[in-house]
Parts: structure tokens; sequence; C-alpha cells
């Protein structure tokens, strides 16, 4: 059976339980509780699955292996910086956020701080957040699908879609809880059974080749296994260590060239244009994307550029802050039953992505070995999905890239899934009357705006674009939530001004830096990552504001940070979502019925 067929059984296999298990769920959904909060009943283990279920995404599945390939050691801090964020989630904001009873990121500001122009500004970035998170899902998940098919990018990203959008139109949070719950193990399994099978085929035959690839820790460029031809499909400037024989067709250096080519390290670096076939041949040096380590090594060595050291430690600050930022993260965290289970839920989230994250990293070391030729048209992002037929010839190739496939994507529908229902969420309540058939055209408005920046927008890293999203979280929801629960003088005032300069920056630098993709490259790394900058910024003004507008702190205040860091026991919690959409037998239940609407 040919390798696409069995990559293309392994989609369907997981669309099909997908949609099933979202179909199943969705039976017992009813009420805009269930659509929103899944009633609050989501115990934590099940709850921490689903949040890794959905916070696994396509940087994780295959942005991380990609980084580890093209810059080895130096991207090891990504999945520290993707799994240390739910660490200050547990300790400084998780039990808190879920005793305020609130059923949105929104609804949160409105109940700590008492203002609806800070509701409207929040539930405004929430989609912004959203949507640019949801976009790189969608590219992801039309390279994936455009590799084992001859369709265009936007199809798989169509296919995601449409099974996202059904799923949550039928059953939200309840419905898509035991989904991600489900993509979870699979996705696990998906990369780690893989991984081992690899390693072990990798240890039995002595490395590529029988061992004739020069090794991870030598002074060498990586060097092709086989002969190879790539056609470079966007605009990419590469680098030589040493003199490479090539054919080169298409447009190098501004000029069009047909036939055999040397690159040396003197004519470094090299102009290729979209369009532009190179063959090289087999134990000849890989070129590299420059700006990438071009030796072995080297690779193995963290360090780099001070400008690309920025980079990486403003990429670290927003993920270690932007976690506690994101809408689909913490809007898992109001389906647990109490605070104490919202802590636990994280401290289980900890384990199993500390779990998963070993291996991607393998991955991208193997990656090294047998697909180097991803560092020619910086494809690095397809390094899981094309490895194993490398190490792995024959049925056992075919079946293994089909199940790394399969979990692939079952990370594009996981967390496209979470982000369109806090999207969702947010626009039924804050934009509209916040009925059932409210969210459900919510569902279709939060789906088919990434779709058409996903077909429209240019692929980019991952990654990196993932980052950009969570910039802007750290830069506006992090000082709210931060200070909204441990300091008592936040105003709304200080909030929405934080909220304004801190996404305002970030938005400015995405701009800006979109626009330097398209002529010429020309925006320094500050605008590709910007968090080491706007965070500080966007505290600072909080802060600032703050104390200068103390006539606008809320009159209840120490009642709900009471309500917020009282213990479980004490049934201070009074749930918001009752208040607003719950039946009249619940609502008269609330002993004091003291909720802002």
């Amino acid at each position: 059976m040919d390798a696409r067929i069995w990559a293309l059984a392994g989609v369907v296999l997981v669309s099909a339980a997908t949609f099933y298990l979202g179909y199943v769920s969705s039976r017992s959904a009813s009420t805009t509780q269930d659509f929103l909060v899944a009633r609050r009943t989501v115990r934590s283990r099940r709850n921490a699955a689903a949040v890794s279920g959905e916070y696994l995404s396509a940087a994780s599945f295959l942005g991380v292996a990609g980084l580890v390939l093209k810059d080895g050691a130096d991207a090891l801090w990504y999945p520290v910086g993707f799994t240390a964020g739910y660490l200050a989630l547990m300790l400084f904001v998780a039990a808190p956020l879920r005793r305020s009873g609130a059923y949105t990121l929104p609804d949160f500001c409105e109940a700590r701080l008492g203002s609806r122009t800070l509701r409207n500004l929040a539930a405004a970035f929430v989609v912004f957040i959203g949507i640019l998170y949801v976009v790189p899902q969608l590219q992801a998940a039309g390279l994936a699908f455009t590799s084992i098919t001859t369709l265009p990018n936007w199809v798989g990203a169509l296919l995601v879609t449409v099974i996202v959008i059904v799923n949550v139109f039928g059953g939200g949070m309840r419905a898509i809880t035991v989904v991600q719950a489900f993509q979870y193990w699979l996705k696990l399994f998906a990369i780690a059974a893989p991984t081992f099978i690899m390693c072990v085929l990798f240890i039995g035959s002595g490395g590529p080749r029988g061992g004739e690839i020069a090794g991870l820790s030598e002074p060498l460029p990586p060097a092709f296994t086989e002969n190879t031809t790539l056609h470079v499909e966007t605009p990419v400037l590469l680098e030589v260590q040493d003199t490479v024989k090539l054919v080169a067709g298409g447009v190098v250096d501004g000029e069009r060239v047909g036939g055999s080519a040397y690159w040396t390290p003197l004519g470094s670096p090299y102009e290729v244009d979209a369009g532009t076939e190179l063959t090289f041949f087999q134990g000849s040096a890989v070129p590299v994307v420059v700006g990438a380590p071009p030796t072995n090594d080297l690779w193995l060595v963290p360090g780099g550029e001070p400008d690309d050291l920025f980079g990486t430690y403003s990429l670290m600050f927003a993920l270690f802050l932007g976690t506690m930022g994101l809408p689909h993260v913490l809007v898992r965290f109001y389906t647990n039953p109490d605070g104490r289970a919202a802590r636990r839920t994280t401290l289980h989230v900890l384990m199993l992505l500390g779990l998963f994250y070993l291996f991607p990293i393998m991955l991208g070391a193997l990656s090294r070995l047998y697909v180097p030729e991803l560092l020619v048209t910086g494809r690095t992002d397809a390094a899981v999905l094309e490895l194993p037929m490398k190490i792995a010839s024959g049925v056992w190739g075919e079946i293994l890239g089909a199940i790394t496939m399969a979990g692939a994507f079952a990370a594009f529908l996981s967390t496209s899934s979470g982000l369109v229902v806090s999207v969702s969420g947010v626009l039924s309540t804050d934009v509209l009357r916040g009925r059932v058939r409210d969210f459900r055209f919510a569902t279709a408005l939060a789906g088919g705006a990434p779709l058409a920046l996903a077909i429209v927008l240019r692929p980019q890293d991952i990654t990196m674009s993932v980052g950009m999203s969570f910039a802007l979280a750290a830069s506006t929801f992090c000082p709210v939530l931060m200070l909204g629960v441990w300091w008592r003088k936040l105003t709304w005032v200080g909030a929405a001004a934080g909220m304004v300069v801190g996404g305002g920056l970030v938005l400015t630098s995405l701009l800006l830096d979109t626009v330097s993709t398209f002529t010429g490259d020309w925006a320094p790394m500050i605008f590709g990552q910007p968090a080491l900058i706007t965070v500080p910024v966007a505290f600072l003004t909080v802060v600032l504001v703050s104390k200068a507008t103390q006539n606008h702190l809320p009159g209840d205040v120490a009642q709900i940070r009471l309500r917020m860091h009282a213990p479980d026991g004490l049934g201070f919690i009074r749930d918001r979502a009752v208040a607003r959409f719950g039946t009249p037998e619940e609502r008269a239940g609330l002993s004091d019925g003291r909720h802002r609407k």
C-alpha cells in the first residue's frame, strides 16, 4: 500500500473518531451552561487531559521538532517555556480564577473590577488572540494534508475547520471536553510509539548509511543521505560551509540558472527564489538557512548572535507568562467544580506536558541526520511527518508515517476546537444575547474568519507564529489576572490602560513584522518577538494608572477578593453562569445573589 494511502487512512480515522465522540457528547448538551462551562462538572484528571490535548497544538507536535532540527540546543528552551507557564498558572491564578465564579475571561474582568467597558475591551482581545492562534493551526493542517495528497493547502484547513465547527456547534464545551481528552492520549501514542521504534532502528543500524554520515557532535555540516531533488516553494537565503556541487534550475542570486553549479563558502549566502529546483548528490554538505547552525558541533552548543538571543529570551518570556492569558486555556479551568480541582488539574497538566515533550526533542535530533534537506527549503515543520519513511523502509515506514500524521491532525483539531469554543463563548455572551443559538452562530464566525486568513496569509514558522499569540496574551491579560488576583488597588481604568498599551505595542510589532516579510525582511527581531519589552511596559502602565485612579476602586473589592482566596469549604463561590443563564430554581439557590450583571 502506498504511504500516502496509509496516511490518508490515519487522517480519516482520527476525523471520524473526533466527530463520533463529539456527537455522542453533544447529546447531553442543552443549556447555555453546557455550551460555556460544561456545567462545572469536569473532574481534574479528565480536565487535565483535555487541557493538554488543546494546548499541544501544531507548534508542539510539529514545530518543536522542526526547531530542534534547525536550531539545536537553543530550541530546547521552547518545550520548557510551553510547560513552565503552567507552573505560574498553578501557583498564582488557577484556583482564584475558578473561585471567582466567572465563565469567560471578560466575565472575570467584570466580576473583579465591575466595569462593562473593561469587559468589552477584554472581549475584543480574546477574539483577536483566538483568531491569531487558530490561523497557524489551519496553515499547518494544510501543510500536512498537502504532503499526503495533491490537493492545495486550503483543503486541509477547510477539513479541520468543518470538523471543529460541527463538534462545537453540537455541544460546545461539553462536547469537546471528551474529544480533547481522547486526543491528548492519541497524540501521546502517535509521537511516543514511532519515536521508540525509530530510536531502536537507529541504534540497530548504527546511524544513516551504517554510520557513514557525520555524527551530531562532529564539526561538519549535515550531509545528504541520498541523491535529493528539492523544490523551493518560498524564497530562501542559504549558506554553505563546504563547497557543494549541485544542479540548479530557476533563479539564484537574481539570475536565471540551469545546469551544474558549485556553491562555495565565499559565495554565501545564496538567494534562491520560489519555483527553483535544486538537485544535490549523496554525501554532499547540506546548505542551511541563514541564521541556523551550519555545522553539527555548533548545533549542539547553545548561544548565537545578540539579536538571536534577544528573540529567544523574549519568546521564553512570552511563553512563561502568556499561558496564563490564553483564553482557550483559562476557559477550561471554569469547568472544574471548585478551586482545589482547578489547582490539581494544573499539576496533572504539568506532568502530562513534561511527558509529551520528551519525544519531539528526540525526533528533532534524528531529523538532523535523516532529513537534513528540510534545512534547505525551510520546511523544518514537516520533519515529524517525513522522518518515519527515512528510517523505516517499506510498510513499517508507511505505518509509522500514518500514525504521526494522525497525531498531527489530532493536534490541529483539538487546539482549534478549544480556541473556537473560547471565542464563541465570548461572542455569544458579549456581542449576542447568550442563548444556545447565539453560541452556534458565533461558532460559525469563530471558525470561518481564521479559515479565510489562513488561506490569504503566507505560512511562516508555526512556533514563531504561535509565539506572537503568547506575546499578545502576556501583554494584555497576564497583568490583569496577576494584579487582579493579588493586588487590591487595581482599578478598571488601570487594567484597561495596560491592555491597550501592551496589546497595542504587540499588534504594532505584528503589523510591522508582517509588512517586513513581504518587503525584504527589514524589521529587527524585536518586532518578531516583542514580549521582553511589551510585558514590563504593560505591568508598569497598569500599576501607575491604577495608583492615579484610586477613585475607581470597586466598592465590594474586599468581598470579591475574599471569594477568590477563601478555601472552597467555606462556600463563598458564586457561579455567575447560573446567575445569568441558569433556571429560575438555580438562580433562587444563590444565597446572596450578589453578582454584577
